[in-house]
């Protein structure tokens, strides 16, 4: 049995006993000063009531799910009730919760039909991140059937919290007069450079062959065309898919509430800037999300890939690189090739993970590497004191669990946010190396090697140092009295004051 299994065990027992003594507590106490301490992590009330009642509203992607699932988790301790919008296929991904609070329930529907996908295809992971278009067009289609069984509740949501690809709540909640919180599984820096685009985007696709820069954003960033997020690029006027994407985009700082996963040490910045883009001060940086308080110990992976953590075990502190590109990217042969040179001939000690499918070698002739084909316990691989580094692709739940690891990041951005995400670590807060770019590009595997081994060989670099100062920073804020801390705290509060009988007008004006 792995070392880690009993202690998680016992975790989730505290956890579910704690739920079972707090099931009657109810946190609806305003804020006198919500900066200045935490008031309702410890003032609770015994209230004879029921709590706020949200309607939670994922997009089914690895990335987008979990992180709002973190979040629902620390709203139901909280004594709020929650029903979460889901379809058949991805119902199993809330059992933990659903199995944890009484407070919980799904709202399950048929996944409406698309032309251009698969049958059967419910989530991204299994059609890649071209699948996003289609799926958040298909999912468009239960407005109708929420409206149904909202009218028809007898005790309906006050509120809907949904992912920021889903802006078309925007509307769903104008129809039923409710609020809605956008949820923003990305970093600030990403939202607010989505937010620009959209609301620029006829500026932005004349500019294709050119660098593009923001000049409305804080440090009036630069990206190459090809580094812009997908919906730039791929966008498609007057297609009506596309347009209601672009619009949902739009809607999320018309949102009533922004909440981002995120910490204001990471990207204060930013959050000023997305504060002053909605025109309100309801927005709340929550993050990591995985640190909060009673987040679900069961999806840390401790217990599990019990072999690599013991493979780990007898190697000298920071001397490993952990290679991970996400659950959606599959590397080219000649990828595959070019990064398994680069990192034998770096001379460091490597943990590989690669998709029971992917083609390519993946061999360890020198015996310094593992090789985990499938899944792997990512957080508990990070946290290992044996590793020193991650080659990622830059995925913001990947750069989040980098940052709580305390790990220098070794920056290979693909696509999608990853661009922005790197950007943010190597640029600005100078937490990360950069060692390629680009989807399809074939790194020269004597350079990669070059950089592995002077990123994580001798004394503590400057980056080294930066990745674990915001590690602290990262604890610090979730602790009580932090500032994620704080604004959950906050972002509960006006949950609770949204009250019921409270239509969307009057709450706008709370």
């Amino acid at each position: 049995m792995c070392r880690f299994f009993y202690h998680t065990i016992r975790a989730y027992h505290r956890a579910v006993t704690q739920l079972s003594l707090v099931s009657d507590i109810v946190i609806c106490l305003p804020l006198r000063n919500p900066k200045s301490t935490s008031y309702l992590s410890t003032e609770f009330k015994r209230l004879n009531a029921t709590g706020a009642h949200i309607l939670v509203f994922p997009f089914p992607a690895q990335g987008h799910m979990l992180p709002l699932l973190d979040l629902t988790h620390r709203l139901a301790k909280h004594g709020l009730t929650i029903t979460i919008v889901v379809t058949p296929k991805n119902l199993p991904i809330l059992n933990p919760l659903l199995s944890s609070f009484s407070n919980i329930q799904p709202l399950v529907f048929t996944f409406p039909p698309h032309p251009s996908l698969p049958e059967g295809v419910e989530n991204v992971r299994d059609i890649g991140n071209h699948g996003n278009l289609p799926i958040i067009n298909s999912l468009a289609k239960l407005q109708d059937p929420i409206i149904h069984w909202f009218n028809s509740h007898s005790n309906p949501p006050v509120a809907i919290i949904s992912d920021f690809f889903l802006g078309w709540t925007h509307h769903l909640a104008d129809k039923l007069r409710i609020p809605r919180i956008g949820f923003f599984s990305s970093g600030a820096f990403l939202t607010s450079t989505l937010d620009y685009i959209c609301n620029h985007m006829s500026l932005i696709r004349s500019r294709s062959q050119e660098v593009v820069t923001f000049h409305d954003l804080p440090n009036s960033p630069t990206f190459p065309w090809e580094h812009l997020p997908s919906i730039a690029r791929f966008y498609k006027e007057s297609d009506p898919e596309w347009e209601l994407v672009l619009d949902g985009f739009i809607m999320n700082a018309s949102s009533w509430g922004c909440v981002v996963n995120t910490f204001d040490a990471l990207e204060s910045p930013y959050m000023e800037h997305l504060t002053k883009i909605t025109g309100h001060g309801r927005v709340f940086a929550v993050g990591p999300v995985t640190l909060l308080p009673d987040s679900d110990p069961t999806k840390s992976g401790i217990g599990f890939g019990c072999d690599v953590l013991s493979w780990l075990d007898d190697k000298p502190d920071g001397s490993v690189v952990y290679v991970c590109f996400g659950s959606q990217k599959f590397l080219t042969t000649e990828q595959m090739e070019a990064l398994e040179i680069g990192l034998e001939e770096s001379g460091i000690r490597y943990v590989w993970v690669v998709k029971p499918e992917q083609s390519g070698p993946v061999g360890t002739g020198s015996g310094r590497g593992k090789v985990i084909k499938g899944w792997a316990p990512q957080v508990s691989i990070l946290s290992h004191p044996a590793v020193g580094g991650f080659l990622s692709h830059c995925g913001w739940n990947s750069v989040l669990e980098a940052i709580v690891a305390g790990v220098m990041i070794l920056a290979w951005p693909m696509e999608a946010d990853q661009y922005v995400n790197a950007k943010l670590l190597v640029e600005d807060l100078g937490a990360a190396v950069r060692v390629c770019e680009g989807n399809d590009t074939i790194p020269d595997a004597t350079e990669l090697a070059r950089i592995i081994a002077e990123s994580m060989s001798g004394e503590k670099s400057d980056r080294k140092i930066k990745a674990e100062e915001l590690k602290s920073k990262a604890i610090q804020a979730v602790k009580d009295g932090g500032t994620s801390s704080m604004d959950l705290d906050r972002f509960i509060s006006e949950l609770c004051n949204i009250g019921p009988k409270m239509n969307v007008a009057d709450a706008i004006s709370v």
